[in-house]
């Protein structure tokens, strides 16, 4: 709760001119008028809520409370320096600010940049804390800082993003006490960690902050007092192993676990010695449960308190597979690329309730995770994200990108590291500790994730998020996570190992402009623009359903999306950068990231999509489900029948929508059903058959993957035993991993079939248009009027044969009739000849998968590229693309989109 409090306005008065020596303050001239924040070339809707009196006014620090404490935010007196070598001591300065908004912000009524600084105003110690010391309590200082107080230095501090704190009261006087505190801030001129800030800022690098960007405040304290709580729960144990930190080694301390108020477990100990608090039948937190304990410590006379939620973290191999576990389970996840900036308040949110909305907002959209992207929030933050079941990636605040770090920079980064994992380790939501992002700053990578992992074994180690990309040295091959950049993607290009898990730590981009709530500057970004609020969220969908297959498919644990809000130039966001706009229907990209996270723990399977289910019991993860001559049986696949024996179509469930038929991908109208307990390939008989061939998906029974209960037995699961697969009850042994399947993409990716060998010409089916045929002209693709009086040029180009794919025999490419050894691939999306160089690149660009007409119609075909899922072959202004209805190029207008990407198979022309 609040306590005494006392925040009074200091009246500048004018500054005469100061003579220019080392060490002098910079003429100002005195505000005539009340103070009043500048107008941001954005508001928000917390702007105008901004207290000049109290702004920011809760609790600064919900991870060690104490029931007396004075906030110092409000208005302080301010002028710019040349150094910090003399404090203006007793002198009024010339302008105000506004505490804790930082020097470049409007809400701090200052709105420039400095380099160095000093503030200053007056406090009074209330009656009530005499006989106790007093603390003054700095959130955070961007970077260097150096304090006084009635005239005394009391230390210099380092450092953008860590609290630190000052015993004042050897310092203090009766009545009225002076408090100075001078700044410098040399953002990227220094090797120091900076993030994304630059003084010449400007497309995915923004404005700087400098000076007080986060709460300060006087608190009461025993002279041996209690100065931080390290929490780690111990699920395994039954307990929180707690280490309370303190001024006095070795004194006495007691620690109580609270549940809605009731004592639930006692632990006695010494300060700076690990003692563990039982905590019976815990109540686990998670993002769906995010449930949290209050602590209650005392040491002497000082009695602190905290929270905690109880979780286990770790990693294992489920389903074949590397995952994350929480609380010993695999949970995608599923988060966005948080940068925690504002139009009005740059670092600081303008309000708490501001700086919840975001969270909330991520979470009310799907999301169970959040990156925070190279910035250090105040703790409050991470009270909001402990409280709404938020997971957390923190990134370590990055040195400037483009430059080998000096010595001094790489002393001052791995300090700051340190203390950033120090003061977070009590922090519930942070499951993952990121060192590095895109190499920026990068050296000694696999140092440095040793390092972390030393500080804090407890938490996965992501040594460079982005480390396929961009400055990154080569990967040391360390830590716990590979993590891929992928625009717009999402995708990996690196599978999961035996030691480490593979996330898209950024993937997305989509951009979309919206007039009078952009940043008034030039030079707007974005990795892919669409043009209209329907088409963005179209463009999401699409992208996002693709973590379907690489969840299941490619091993992938986590992605990142760019991004929760627009920030200055990038036009990214769900939210416009003034959080006053929807860019997109919520509603739609809530749905797509629940059925997301429902296929990562095997409740939801993407429907009329082929998929093929892979056995996950160690030992036999190379074996499929597969049917032969009419049963089940699962084994490793060798030939093209194989393949296609092992590829189902995922149907509603024939006796309930809510669940799942699977459909015989080369015996169309045959299932997958039960009889007397054994599976077999059928056609419907009618009796019970609907039932019979309905699987409802469950969770894994071994922790990953996916369990198909029998619709009509509960508590019977597809299971497999020696390679024979049934229905069969919980009979011990093996039978968890045998019962859990991962639903992967199918090995035979095509849904229509193409005569590999013969000649074939693709006729538009679009109506208005149907006489004309795919051709090539000059190499590239387009559509042209032929018929059997045409030419024989046009209509040998008009021609290709049908091959089996380069990249996937379940697939096709095609050669030109006219140019043997050049086939149809894509390059830039433009559809054209080319001849075979033998890369991969090649190889998949040439390769694409026939499926059931997107628009219908007999013979009639859609050719979707293999390494492109979603693009088809649609012809737009006469020429040939690969397209995606919705997407951000002109040619994925949806605008009679099915049409133009159905294709009549029809007999050559040439």
């Amino acid at each position: 709760m609040i306590g005494h409090r006392r925040t009074p306005r200091l009246l500048a008065l004018a500054v005469a001119a100061l003579t220019a020596t080392a060490g002098t303050l910079i003429a100002t001239t005195a505000p005539a008028t009340a103070f009043a924040p500048k107008t941001p070339p954005l508001t928000t809707p917390w702007t105008a809520q901004v207290s000049t009196t109290n702004p920011l006014p809760e609790y600064p620090r919900p991870q060690l409370t104490r029931p007396d404490w004075q906030s110092l935010n409000g208005i302080w007196q301010f002028a710019g320096a040349t150094n910090l070598n003399t404090p203006p001591v007793g002198s009024t300065l010339g302008e105000e600010i506004l505490v804790p908004y930082p020097i470049e912000s409007a809400l701090s009524g200052i709105m420039r940049r400095q380099d160095y600084s000093y503030y200053r105003r007056t406090f009074t110690v209330p009656a009530g804390w005499s006989g106790r010391n007093v603390q003054l309590n700095f959130g955070a200082v961007d970077w260097q800082s150096k304090v006084w107080v009635n005239g005394t230095l009391l230390g210099t501090h380092e450092g953008g993003y860590d609290k630190f704190s000052y015993d004042v009261t050897g310092a203090l006087r009766a009545g009225s006490n002076e408090v100075i505190v001078g700044v410098w801030d040399p953002t990227e001129s220094q090797d120091i960690p900076v993030g994304k800030q630059r003084i010449n800022r400007g497309g995915i690098m923004y404005t700087p902050y400098s000076g007080i960007w986060q709460t300060v405040w006087l608190e009461p304290t025993p002279a041996a007092r209690i100065t931080r709580l390290d929490t780690t729960p111990n699920v395994a144990a039954g307990g929180l192993d707690l280490v309370v930190q303190g001024t006095q080694a070795g004194t006495a301390v007691t620690a109580q676990v609270l549940s809605g108020g009731t004592v639930v477990g006692t632990a006695t100990g010494t300060i700076g010695t690990s003692l563990r608090v039982s905590v019976p039948n815990a109540r686990l937190w998670s993002p769906d449960d995010p449930f949290l304990y209050d602590l209650r410590v005392t040491s002497g006379s000082d009695t602190v308190g905290g929270y905690f939620g109880m979780r286990s973290l770790g990693k294992a191999m489920l389903g074949g597979v590397l995952r994350p576990t929480l609380n010993g389970k695999f949970v995608f996840q599923l988060g966005t690329l948080d940068q925690g900036y504002w139009p009005d308040g740059i670092s600081t949110a303008p309000t708490d309730a501001a700086l919840r909305f975001d969270l909330e907002q991520q979470k009310a959209l799907g999301f169970n995770m959040v990156r925070k992207h190279i910035k250090v929030e105040s703790d409050r933050w991470f009270y909001h994200a402990d409280r709404l079941g938020l997971m957390v990636w923190q990134d370590m605040p990055a040195l400037a990108s483009g430059r080998e770090p000096s010595a001094i920079g790489r002393t001052r980064f791995e300090k700051e590291l340190k203390e950033l994992i120090d003061e977070h380790k009590g922090i519930t939501s942070i499951v993952q500790w990121v060192p590095f992002n895109e190499g920026w700053g990068e050296y000694d990578a696999g140092r440095i994730a040793d390092v972390v992992k030393g500080y804090d074994p407890t938490r996965l180690v992501n040594h460079n998020s982005g480390s396929n990309c961009c400055d990154s040295d080569p990967d040391p091959g360390n830590g716990d996570v590979i993590d891929d950049h992928m625009y717009v993607g999402p995708g990996i290009t690196r599978a999961p190992t035996a030691t480490r898990i593979a996330v898209n730590g950024e993937y997305g981009g989509l951009g979309l402009r919206v007039p009078g709530h952009e940043w008034p500057t030039t030079g707007k970004f974005a990795y892919e623009w669409l043009p209209d609020p329907a088409s963005l969220t179209t463009r999401y969908v699409q992208i996002t359903s693709k973590l379907i297959d690489l969840v299941n498919g490619n091993g992938l644990s986590g992605s990142v999306y760019t991004e929760p809000t627009d920030v200055e130039e990038e036009l990214n966001g769900f939210y416009t950068y003034d959080r006053q706009v929807q860019k997109m229907d919520f509603a739609r990209v809530r749905e797509v990231n629940l059925r997301v996270l429902g296929a990562a723990n095997g409740t939801t399977l993407s429907l009329n999509k082929l998929a093929s289910l892979r056995v996950t019991t160690p030992g036999y993860t190379d074996r499929y489900l597969r049917h032969a001559n009419g049963a089940a049986v699962t084994s490793t696949i060798a030939t093209t029948g194989d393949r296609q024996d092992a590829s189902y179509w995922v149907r509603p469930g024939l006796a309930s929508t809510s669940c799942y038929s699977f459909e015989s991908r080369n015996f169309p109208g045959q299932y997958l059903r039960h009889r007397a307990y054994r599976v077999y390939k059928e056609a419907s008989d009618g009796a019970t058959f609907n039932a019979d061939a309905t699987f409802c998906a469950r969770p894994g029974l071994s922790g990953g993957g996916t369990s198909l209960e029998a619709y009509n037995m509960a508590g019977y699961y597809l299971r497999h035993r020696n390679s024979e697969v049934w229905m069969d009850a919980d009979t011990g042994g093996s039978f968890t991993n045998d019962a859990t399947w991962a639903v992967s993409p199918a090995l035979w990716k095509s849904g229509a079939d193409l005569a590999v060998g013969q000649k074939r010409s693709f006729r538009v089916t679009t109506a208005g248009y149907d006489t004309r045929y795919l051709r090539h002209r000059d190499a590239l693709a387009r559509t042209d009027v032929i018929n059997a009086a045409g030419s024989a040029t046009d209509r040998a180009d008009a021609t290709y044969t049908v091959r089996t794919g380069f990249a996937d025999p379940g697939c096709y490419s095609f050669e030109s009739a006219n140019f043997p050894g050049q086939f149809l691939r894509h390059a830039n999306y433009r559809l054209q000849n080319a001849a075979n160089d033998g890369t991969t690149t090649f190889q998949q660009d040439a390769t694409f998968c026939a499926q059931p007409a997107l628009n219908g119609g007999s013979g009639n075909v859609s050719l979707e590229s293999f390494n492109y899922p979603g693009y088809f072959w649609r012809h737009y202004a006469e020429a040939v693309y690969i397209a995606t209805s919705g997407g951000g190029n002109t040619w994925d207008n949806p605008g009679s989109f099915p049409a133009d990407a159905t294709w009549n198979n029809a007999p050559p022309l040439g």
